[in-house]
């Protein structure tokens, strides 16, 4: 595990750490709190140490960081041979019940309660495999607590706040270039604008009822597929149906006008028309089609990466994309329950998730890790997560968070009793339990 910054006492450190193992442990929705070591006096003082270390204004969530920022280094220069793809979404988290988080904003069409989770997660361009969270934004009423500054931000689209990320990993000096890559929310002319001017390369799933030029004519972009040749790629699987994928590629130029969303002290301002230069860029179009060659899925992409990345590879790494979506499921409900979460603050709240994003890495760093040894340990911790997996599913990574979380705590008890003792005292309690007598 990469170790926290040098600067704190070394208190903070091994409450960093405690901290960290701790979230290897998988919460539960009816006790979404920290689940303490055996070694600790009680799970209060478990939770009431952390509560402490989250209020604690000498942690920042740009110290808490970058530990991950400093992995992420490392990983990207093991993992990524062409570049370094980072993927931008963000979630909902719903905080309905929650009363003492007084900042909630209404989320979505239901107008529930609770914050918007802005995350950039930079993975393989290999082969998909998650590294490391390189941002985490928490949109509230009274602005962004994000780990790019200690500062609050002002309230500001999301887009926007993307815009700002890709600015802020793009600094991080890799030792490959980085591939933006974001859903269909980050189609926007505006910002296509902005990110050519910054020099940086995306790959994002287009809006098809926009206007494009296509040689020489306007044209509606969900009209092009039906104008441009496929090619069969690969067989793949959607939804459990075996599929073939076909991929086309040719070139779009957006010329018009943007129409940005502002806005000002927390209320949308009217839109103003911005004109600007015509973006070119490569629009690869992927179809997943049935044996009769129904199109089960279809995804229209921009791209400004060079004609050296080919279509079906720029297909392949937006497929990748739901990595990301993964990644949310396993905060929110396959591994920590962040919806269940008590802190009161965005600012507190910010800083747990990132010493959870930590043990997240912890557990990505095991799942790929390669060699005889690697895989006997996946296979001991799953076995020591009680969790039985599909056929052909050798481990998920909740079950290795749980099995790793056992396997800690079977350590500690292991430092404080001989194993001689503990067996002795399973035989004295647990041998009615245990017990195969005939008759």
């Amino acid at each position: 595990m990469v170790e926290l910054i040098t600067e704190f006492e070394p208190r903070l450190h091994r409450r960093y750490q405690q901290l960290v193992m701790e979230h290897l442990s998988p919460a539960q929705k009816i006790a979404a709190g920290l689940r303490a070591l055996p070694d600790q006096g009680s799970a209060f003082a478990s939770t009431q140490a952390a509560w402490r270390f989250y209020a604690n204004e000498r942690v920042t969530q740009q110290e808490l960081i970058r530990p991950i920022l400093e992995y992420a280094q490392q990983a990207v220069q093991a993992e990524c041979k062409q570049y370094a793809l980072c993927l931008h979404d963000w979630s909902p988290l719903y905080y309905g019940k929650h009363n003492g988080k007084q900042d909630r904003i209404q989320l979505g069409k239901k107008k529930a309660l609770g914050y918007e989770l802005q995350t950039s997660l930079v993975i393989s361009d290999q082969n998909g495999n998650p590294l490391a969270p390189l941002s985490h934004s928490l949109f509230s009423s009274r602005g962004i607590n994000s780990t790019r500054t200690a500062s609050l931000l002002p309230d500001t689209p999301q887009i926007d706040e993307v815009g700002e990320a890709f600015a802020t990993t793009d600094g991080m000096n890799f030792s490959v270039p980085i591939v933006h890559i974001i859903d269909r929310g980050g189609d926007s002319i505006f910002h296509y604008r902005q990110w050519q001017t910054q020099k940086a390369l995306w790959i994002v799933r287009a809006d098809k009822v926009q206007n494009v030029e296509w040689r020489g004519e306007k044209i509606l972009l969900r009209d092009v597929p039906a104008k441009v040749q496929f090619r069969f790629r690969r067989k793949v699987k959607i939804k459990g149906i075996k599929a073939r994928q076909y991929v086309a590629e040719t070139e779009v130029t957006i010329t018009r006008a943007a129409r940005p969303h502002r806005r000002q002290n927390g209320e949308p301002v009217p839109r103003r028309t911005i004109t600007g230069e015509a973006v070119r860029m490569r629009l690869i179009v992927s179809q997943v089609r049935d044996k009769e060659g129904r199109v089960l899925s279809e995804w229209l992409l921009y791209s400004n990466l060079e004609s050296e990345v080919a279509a079906q590879q720029i297909a392949l790494w937006y497929y990748w994309r739901w990595r990301i979506e993964s990644y949310f499921k396993l905060m929110k409900s396959a591994g920590q329950n962040l919806e269940q979460w008590q802190q009161e603050t965005p600012h507190a709240l910010l800083k747990r998730l990132i010493v959870a994003s930590m043990a997240c890495v912890v557990v990505w760093q095991i799942a790929r890790a390669k060699g005889e040894e690697a895989e006997e340990f996946r296979r001991v911790l799953i076995r020591l997560s009680g969790r039985q997996m599909k056929w052909g599913v050798s481990y998920t990574y909740p079950a290795l968070l749980a099995g790793l979380w056992s396997l800690l705590a079977m350590l500690d008890v292991l430092q404080h009793y001989e194993v001689n003792g503990l067996r002795q005292m399973a035989k004295l309690f647990l041998s009615d339990y245990t017990r195969f007598d005939k008759g």
